[in-house]
């Protein structure tokens, strides 16, 4: 962002500087050639006063001669033409002589303005000595341009100086207004980043930046306050919910356990019924508690060997896929460190394998597998159960999204929190042949390819 508003200001400036700068250099340009040309023309027309004195007054030529020595000791060349345009006198240089200088002369005499040229670096001017109509000769004087090409260099100079140091100062400003907003910006970016990722003690800055800057800070500062809170108050409630249930579903079944004892018939199936739905209920109570962990989790990220956890993992389940009648097994893959925090990709497996268990008929199958995949680890549960319908996979990571769920259907819920706080992401794809493939992609700890 730095840069952008950099670059937006330079161009904004330099813009700015060619449309003020560059016309006044035209200007001024402009001013400096006719500046120059009338004073030739003032000259000019001095040395065909004096002539005319001797053209057609028949005064003797010492005027005349005198203004030619000034216009020589000036620098310029001077000649002067009678009415039959005839060279009368000149001073010692040749410019003011010549094809082009004779060309003014007859134009002159004929009574017409002509537009005096450039010759060789030196500009001519030619001036009627008399009326203009019945001129009694002509004067052409000619001058050097590099007195007015030097002003004029000077000018673009000055200004091309003046640019440049604009152009700097801009720079400078530029910079320091630039990171003046966007640090703080950046800063508030990384602020919400931190917030996004879980951290919701986060807070922004207030105390560098434009007005606007602190004012947006503050405002975000509110809002993970109030985020932290609502969340906060959302786990606290959650937990203290499903703690304070515990204890009189514990008590409850031990009242119906009693009363089992000596219930026979009817009654008997009635208790074991209520027992059933107490166990049901411990489960839901626990789940709610193993969800408000989860979520309360801001991992520390470890490197988790993914083949020994999955190793452990489906050796521990194995007496109860036994029980079941599954046969549970773990295909090989290679060695990957996966960055996860402590004990995260233990619980992720026994979500996922009791889901797995839960859901296949007797003489099912249930597979743990990884591999690598670009730039992440790629684990997968696959089983051969049932599998589920679109509209259940669609709500299957949400808390009690899943209404075909045989659980507590939070088991889901665990696993996408864990994995996606710790920057991963999980998916919920058919098996071949039938079934549901739950895939993990997994963040690789640092020191993997």
């Amino acid at each position: 962002m730095t840069r952008r508003l950099t670059w937006t200001l330079l161009a904004l400036t330099s813009v700015l500087l060619v449309l003020a700068v560059v016309p006044l250099a035209v200007l001024m340009t402009a001013r400096e050639r006719v500046a120059f040309r009338d004073d030739q023309r003032a000259a000019t027309r001095v040395v065909a006063a004096a002539a005319e004195e001797h053209l057609s007054d028949h005064k003797p030529p010492t005027g005349m001669r005198r203004e030619l020595d000034v216009a020589a000791r000036a620098g310029d060349c001077a000649a002067v033409y009678d009415a039959s345009a005839r060279l009368v006198a000149s001073t010692p240089c040749t410019s003011a002589r010549g094809g082009e200088a004779e060309e003014l002369v007859e134009n002159v005499l004929a009574g017409h303005e002509p537009e005096p040229p450039e010759d060789e670096g030196r500009l001519l001017a030619a001036e009627p000595a008399g009326e203009v109509r019945q001129p009694a000769g002509a004067v052409v004087l000619a001058r050097s341009a590099a007195p007015l090409d030097a002003r004029v260099a000077a000018i673009w100079g000055w200004s091309a100086a003046i640019c440049a140091v604009g152009l700097g100062a801009s720079v400078l400003l530029s910079v320091r207004l630039a990171r003046w907003v966007s640090r703080p910006l950046s800063a508030l970016d990384a602020s919400a980043r931190k917030l996004g990722e879980g951290a919701l003690d986060e807070r922004a800055d207030v105390s560098g930046g434009p007005p606007e800057v602190r004012r947006l800070a503050a405002t975000f500062n509110t809002m993970a306050a109030r985020t932290e809170a609502l969340v906060h108050g959302h786990r606290a409630v959650i937990a203290d919910v499903s703690h304070q249930l515990r204890t009189p579903l514990a008590a409850l079944r031990l009242r119906l356990d009693v009363l089992g004892m000596g219930a026979e018939g009817d009654t008997a199936a009635e208790l074991t019924a209520a027992q059933e739905e107490i166990s049901r209920l411990s489960r839901l109570v626990d789940g709610l508690l193993a969800v408000s962990r989860a979520e309360q989790a801001s991992p520390r990220p470890t490197a988790v060997p993914v083949d020994e956890v999955v190793t452990e993992r489906v050796v521990a389940w194995s007496p109860v896929a036994e029980e079941r009648g599954v046969r549970l097994r773990a295909s090989e893959g290679p060695a990957l460190t996966v960055s996860l925090g402590s004990g995260h990709l233990e619980q992720i497996l026994d979500n996922l394998i009791a889901n797995a268990l839960d859901a296949v008929p007797d003489e099912g199958n249930v597979t743990v597998g990884h591999q690598l995949v670009g730039s992440s680890a790629r684990m997968w549960v696959r089983d051969d159960g049932p599998g589920m319908t679109a509209e259940a996979k669609a709500v299957a990571f949400r808390r009690f999204g899943n209404s075909e769920a045989r659980g507590t259907g939070l088991g889901l819920a665990i696993v996408h929190r864990l994995v996606t706080v710790n920057g991963g992401n999980a998916r919920l794809e058919d098996t071949p042949g039938g079934g549901l493939t739950v895939v993990l992609d997994l963040p690789l700890w640092a020191g993997d390819p």
